[in-house]
């Protein structure tokens, strides 16, 4: 009943309300980027895949400088352990910050990744139990480690949010500005893609700052500035940067319906109530980073830094 209100309403729309809107059926993407009989490699994979292995490659570069809280050794295990935390915190952080009601009612579908759901707060809180874990078993100063790993999440967000747009998910609120992009929003009896209203492509919105942007903010404080030998400065500029920019962002993305009441009745979305905390402890972080700061011997390198 509610699939059908959809597509009348859909197909109800004034023609000329989206005209000049982007088609994204017209944009020859989709969620499948290969498939060979059953098999599916999808995007969304490729980029989990790109962003770990780019995140993997620039965190040796930085453990080579001289000072780094950890060797190549230690990356390499830390890649597991992160790529775990991912996983399972993003997953279960899904389950508890936006649909605990569907879950409790049907667990047997937590762990079914393939149809979708990752909450990115999750993950965060996932990848520093990992490395914290990692920190105590090698006997690690576990929050310039965290330091250093911020500096490498920024690919994986970049790449993500780029899939969420190919798959034409987690669009935006209406708009008719000329970036305007009609995503498939339902589809008909005959499995047809019905377009929506030209809607924000939030997405990449959230791809440029909390990708591209944030990425090069961090490049700029570890390569030209001292913040990597001020324990927690580097986390707290990516927790502040992340904060803002999803913070910002939300304004303009369209909440998931199962959230759209709590929203309404809030006045923000689940996503900016999630970033306050983040806001608050990456300014925490940034303001105390000098007092933290002291002689760093390197566990890489092969310098001690004052």
């Amino acid at each position: 009943m509610g699939e059908a209100l959809l597509i009348s309403l859909l197909t109800s729309l004034p023609v000329e309300a989206a005209s000049d809107a982007i088609r994204y059926s017209d944009l020859g993407i989709g969620p499948v980027a290969l498939k060979l009989g059953w098999f599916e490699l999808r995007w969304y994979s490729l980029a989990y895949i790109a962003g770990i292995a780019l995140g993997w490659y620039y965190c040796l570069k930085l453990v080579a400088q001289p000072g780094a809280p950890m060797g190549r050794r230690h990356v390499d295990d830390m890649v597991f352990y992160a790529t775990l935390g991912v996983i399972l915190g993003g997953r279960l952080g899904y389950v508890l910050f936006y649909r605990p009601d569907y879950y409790l009612a049907n667990p047997i579908e937590i762990p079914q990744l393939w149809d979708g759901g990752m909450s990115f707060h999750g993950g965060v809180i996932g990848v520093s139990l990992g490395i914290i874990y990692l920190a105590r078993r090698n006997n690690l100063h576990w929050l310039r480690v965290h330091d250093y790993v911020a500096c490498c999440v920024p690919f994986g967000l970049l790449f993500g949010r780029l899939a969420n747009f190919v798959n034409g998910e987690l669009w935006g609120g209406p708009t008719d500005l000329p970036w305007a992009v009609r995503f498939c929003e339902a589809r008909d009896a005959l499995n047809n893609c019905i377009l929506g209203t030209g809607r924000h492509p939030s997405q990449l919105y959230e791809a440029l700052l909390e990708g591209l942007v944030l990425l090069l903010v961090l490049m700029w404080f570890f390569w030209r500035t001292e913040a990597r030998y001020q324990p927690g400065k580097l986390t707290g500029i990516f927790l502040l940067g992340y904060g803002l920019s999803r913070f910002f962002v939300e304004f303009y993305r369209e909440p998931d319906a199962q959230l759209v009441e709590f929203a309404e009745r809030t006045g923000l979305h689940m996503g900016q109530w999630l970033t306050v905390p983040m806001i608050l402890g990456g300014l925490y972080l940034i303001a105390t980073a000098k007092k933290r700061r002291v002689r760093v011997e390197p566990i890489s390198g092969t310098e001690s830094v004052a």
